[in-house]
């Protein structure tokens, strides 16, 4: 962006010499009309017929202070004009020189028409055109066929089919097909306007601005010469290296290191494969501020599989530890085999754990996971163990919700593997309360059953779950429970104090988690279901099919 801060403030240079040369030129002058001829001249001569005084031959004179050169010129005192044939040259002060084949100016209406192979040059830099208009009375010139403005000392380059010069107010701009080129820059665009008061560009159209590593496009914007600052609007984009960043609205202050994003912001690192959404983006890297918020969504790009995190604001840290990032109020995540919701998540891609606090719930298959602090490990893309503190709490559906398997203690660590809850490791006054199943086969179908309801207490337990079912426990002390059978469950006694049951809040895909569901609003069950004969609910299978 530095490259093109210095490119820019050259090419309005370049511009401007136009407007000096009319600005200064005694052709917008009020002094008076007198046609000085100076010594070459070949013929002078007066024409009745025409009216106008005849120059041939070596033509050098001075017209109201410019000195002029040219092979043949006409001069009207009567109407005060002036056309110069051939070879025609303006001179200013030997700094400003003005070339064309033939000129016509009118020294009453004070406009100016320049024809053939039109050049303004001073020491720097010089514009050509096949013709060139001027009106004093309006302070405006312009070329409507295309023209070229380029540097003499460097390779810069500005062309357009049409360019608007304005000397009084030094604005200007060209229009058409505009293109600059320089060995550190490059721009094309439909319209670009310099309006000096404001010391602004703005572009029109279709822009795109290519330096050493960065791409900057757009179909509106401005650019401030003096504080550096950029606007642009309406599919803006910065690509810079391996960070794309895109919005309705884009302010870029390389001074400061800072942009800031609005509408429909997206910010892509191909190197982290992390993509940020959102509708307000700000990132400072001197106040080490780097934040998306309004709807805001990431997307990390994992080995098999990409984590979505959805919140009010997300922050974003690059340090020595690599990238983290911070989501803060109404958290929701999503990957294939896990969902959470949070208040405050943190997540570390380099050390490949996530730290969920507030009211944090995690889902994994047909298991919901609770507690006041959670920390989730993950193995590239799969989650291998949750770590629980506080309240740890962990539910699994059995029957399709006829049941429900219930763990609690002060701590649980929780390991998965392909996904799936595999075994509970609880410490601290644990509580477990299942529906052990009995499974028995015939011929033609498989029967699983269940028996009753196991409420057990331990100081320390260890589980083991297969589809949520508990398939096996491991007392590290002495256990005290009660065994229930189904037809004599007491109500009171099937739901924990702790229990709650969010699976209606749980993302169901990456979409589902820009939904903001509350939690406290939903109902939770309140019993099981009536049983018939004493026993659970029975479900029949085909054995070949099973």
């Amino acid at each position: 962006m530095k490259n093109k801060r210095n490119s820019i403030s050259i090419l309005l240079k370049s511009a401007l010499l136009v407007s000096a040369f009319f600005a200064f030129s005694p052709l917008a002058s009020a002094q008076k009309d007198i046609l000085e001829l100076l010594p070459g001249a070949e013929r002078l001569g007066y024409s009745e017929k025409l009216g106008a005084h005849r120059l041939v031959g070596n033509v050098n004179f001075l017209y109201q202070g410019n000195k002029m050169y040219c092979d043949s010129a006409h001069y009207f005192d009567k109407t005060q004009e002036v056309r110069a044939y051939g070879h025609v040259q303006v001179n200013k002060r030997d700094t400003l020189n003005l070339f064309c084949d033939s000129l016509y100016y009118n020294g009453r209406t004070k406009k100016a028409k320049l024809w053939g192979n039109v050049r303004v040059r001073d020491n720097e830099y010089k514009l050509t055109t096949d013709s060139l208009d001027y009106d004093a009375s309006k302070g405006q010139a312009v070329y409507r066929n295309r023209g070229r403005v380029e540097s003499i000392s460097s390779p810069e380059v500005l062309t357009s089919r049409v360019g608007y010069f304005y000397p009084s107010t030094k604005d200007f701009f060209f229009k058409g097909d505009v293109v600059y080129r320089a060995p550190d820059l490059s721009m094309t665009t439909d319209t670009l306007q310099y309006r000096y008061s404001l010391h602004k560009v703005f572009f029109y159209g279709k822009t795109d601005i290519f330096s050493d590593s960065t791409k900057i496009s757009c179909r509106q914007g401005w650019y401030d010469t003096r504080t550096e600052e950029a606007k642009l609007v309406n599919e803006a984009q910065i690509n810079r290296e391996s960070q794309f960043i895109y919005g309705d609205t884009l302010y870029y202050r390389p001074k400061d290191s800072l942009y800031i994003g609005i509408g429909n912001v997206r910010i892509r690192d191909t190197t982290e494969k992390l993509e940020l959404r959102g509708n307000y983006a700000y990132d400072s890297e001197p106040e080490k501020r780097h934040f998306i918020t309004s709807d805001a969504l990431a997307l990390k790009q994992l080995d098999k599989d990409t984590f979505y995190i959805h919140a009010d604001t997300l922050f974003r840290t690059d340090d020595t530890l690599g990238l983290k990032l911070t989501a803060r109020a109404h958290v929701q995540f999503f990957k294939t085999d896990m969902q959470g919701r949070c208040d405050t998540l943190v997540y570390s891609d380099s050390l490949k754990w996530a730290e969920m606090r507030g009211r944090p719930i995690v889902w994994a298959e047909n298991a919901e996971l609770k507690g006041e602090f959670m920390k989730l490990y993950m193995n590239d893309s799969t989650m291998e163990r949750v770590e629980i503190t506080g309240d740890a709490l962990g539910v699994t559906e059995v029957d399709s919700g006829a049941y429900y398997n219930q763990i609690f203690g002060k701590r649980m660590d929780a390991w998965f593997s392909e996904g799936k809850l595999r075994r509970t490791d609880v410490s601290g006054n644990a509580i477990t309360l299942y529906y052990p199943e009995e499974t028995s086969k015939s011929d033609t179908a498989v029967v699983i059953s269940r028996k009753g309801f196991n409420r057990l207490f331990a100081s320390d337990i260890r589980i083991y779950l297969d589809s949520g079912e508990v398939v096996g426990v491991t007392y590290l002390d002495q256990p005290d429970g009660v065994f229930y059978p189904m037809n004599r469950i007491k109500k009171e006694e099937q739901f924990l104090d702790a229990f709650s049951w969010k699976a209606i809040i749980r993302p169901k895909n990456s979409a589902d988690i820009l939904i903001d569901k509350d939690p406290d609003d939903l109902p939770e069950p309140l019993e099981t279901p009536d049983e018939e004969n004493g026993e659970g609910v029975q479900i029949l299978s085909d054995p070949e099919n099973d």
